[in-house]
């Protein structure tokens, strides 16, 4: 799909191929909710051998009596296999019933602090020392568990353990039920010193009642329904009314079709990307990876739409000229930093939580978004300039209402920044992950609201073309010829033509 900006061809036929090529090459198929562990190791962690099994917002089961059979919430786990070194093996006899103990942990964000512990203030240990045992009354050799007050019963601690020199153990396959709605987490823990080097195989599987999407991204899945129907809306709407007066449609109106078109295609690919998810558990690389990309290059040529009607292209300039590479190069950029900022997000997503690497591309993108809203400013005022110098009265007042809604839309964007640092820097352990949907579902339906306000500025009509780019003469064409009737000439110089522009000019600013 090509679109025209400053005279030379815009296509965005570049977008996905190279960078997806790449990606393929390297990642081949990542499972989220359904989490594979494949010959992962064990880290050292304080006096513990640790490996994280995930963590995700689960919903409770539903009531008893009014669920349907399969609405229930578990964590289960399947063909888990823990491996140790042949020296760690060799350290034991072949009688020995339990030479080397697991535990698997799972625990509610609430209850973090009931794992672990420590002796006289000092550091905290997640397993049990001699000085612990006697303080806190807990076994040596194991992870201290204290009771949650909620319910004695949890947090979970499974015991796994190998036997003689064997260099393998196996978890029996068990599923553990949800009975309250909480962030989980998952640990796999050994606190024998031995077991330097555990590896691990195996996957677990996290649902929910109404399916395996992660309780944070439960909600964006009717939230995609929404803004598809509403991006339907807005192309009935549009496409009314740009069928209706095709030959007097502008470049600039191409443009918007096209960031309509990409809108609308962005959500109903999200939509069916959450539908698999949650119905399969997994999330092919494949298929997320051409979601975010048509969202890459929908953000990125929305933007580029913007800066170009800040810069007058197509009303006060024909083409955007020299700026025309520059344009394209800063898309370029913004398309790349948009990708990989997008694909660390979704792509191979595991649990409800960010990682580091999220944090450091967010960088270049929100540069590039700085960048974007001050060059879009610049060009702004130059463009009022330039239209209140031509006493072009219909596009200047065009322009003031979509400068007022471009302020209010940063303005919007600066105050909602700031709430989702605040959000993120109050909720470290993820415990309001029901309402962390919110963060995304903003940037969404503020982009679709300035879209909306720009299909009603420009919107397609038979009077589109006074609009559209013309020499200085013609330019001022329309204030002259306004002086010229009010100076009082005969009756007889006002030709019929005259009059028929007169009145276009005023049902075109009734309508404005």
């Amino acid at each position: 799909m090509d679109s025209s900006i400053g005279g030379s061809s815009f296509s965005i036929q570049w977008l996905p191929p190279l960078l997806l090529l790449l990606l393929l090459t390297f990642v081949s198929s990542i499972n989220a909710s359904i989490h594979l562990y494949d010959h992962q190791g064990f880290r050292e962690v304080g006096n513990s051998y640790l490996l994280s099994g995930g963590s995700e917002g689960i919903v409770a089961s539903s009531t008893p009596g009014t669920a349907i059979s399969h609405a229930h919430s578990f964590i289960r786990f399947e063909n888990i296999t823990f491996w140790r070194s042949k020296a760690a093996a060799d350290q034991h006899s072949d009688m020995g019933h339990s030479t080397g103990l697991i535990q698997v942990v799972i625990f509610e964000a609430a209850d973090r602090d009931n794992i672990g512990g420590s002796a006289y203030g000092g550091q905290r240990s997640i397993c049990c020392t001699p000085d612990l045992a006697k303080l806190e009354g807990c076994k040596q050799g194991e992870v201290i568990r204290i009771p949650s007050a909620t319910d004695i019963n949890w947090p979970i601690v499974l015991n796994v353990q190998f036997s003689g020199k064997s260099l393998s153990t196996s978890m029996a396959n068990s599923e553990v039920p949800i009975t309250k709605t909480g962030m989980y987490n998952l640990f796999f823990i050994s606190c024998d010193p031995k077991l330097k080097g555990l590896v691990m195989n195996g996957k677990t599987l996290w649902k929910n009642p109404d399916g395996y999407l992660p309780g944070r991204m439960a909600p964006l899945m009717k939230f995609y329904v929404y803004m598809s129907l509403a991006y339907v809306l807005l192309c009935v709407t549009w496409f009314f009314q740009y069928m209706r007066f095709w030959k007097d449609i502008l470049q600039l109106q191409h443009c918007i079709t096209v960031v309509i078109a990409l809108g609308l295609f962005e959500m109903i690919l999200w939509y069916f990307e959450f539908e698999n998810f949650n119905r399969t558990g997994t999330r092919p690389v494949g298929i997320t990876t051409w979601v975010v990309t048509v969202g890459a290059v929908r953000r990125t040529v929305s933007r580029l739409l913007i800066l170009s009607v800040s810069m007058g292209y197509g009303v006060v300039r024909p083409t955007l000229g020299g700026l025309t590479s520059k344009v394209l190069l800063l898309g370029i950029t913004y398309f790349v930093a948009t990708e990989l900022l997008d694909i660390t997000e979704y792509v191979g997503t595991i649990n409800d939580v960010s990682g580091r690497a999220r944090l450091f591309l967010v960088l270049p993108d929100a540069f590039l978004d700085a960048f974007l809203i001050l060059w879009i400013f610049t060009s702004l005022s130059k463009t009022l300039e330039q239209l209140q110098a031509k006493r072009s009265s219909v596009k200047l007042d065009t322009y003031r209402k979509f400068s007022n809604s471009l302020a209010v839309a940063v303005i919007a964007s600066v105050v909602w920044i700031g709430y989702e640092v605040y959000f993120k820097a109050t909720d470290p352990f993820n415990e309001r992950w029901q309402s962390a949907w919110i963060i995304t579902a903003f940037w969404d339906i503020l982009a679709f609201g300035l879209l909306c306000v720009i299909c009603y500025l420009w919107a397609p009509s038979q009077s589109s073309q006074r609009y559209a780019y013309s020499d200085e003469k013609g330019e001022e064409f329309d204030d002259e010829e306004t002086q010229s009737l009010t100076r009082g000439k005969p009756e007889g110089d006002i030709s019929l033509a005259k009059q028929d522009n007169l009145e276009d000019e005023e049902e075109e600013d009734k309508r404005e």
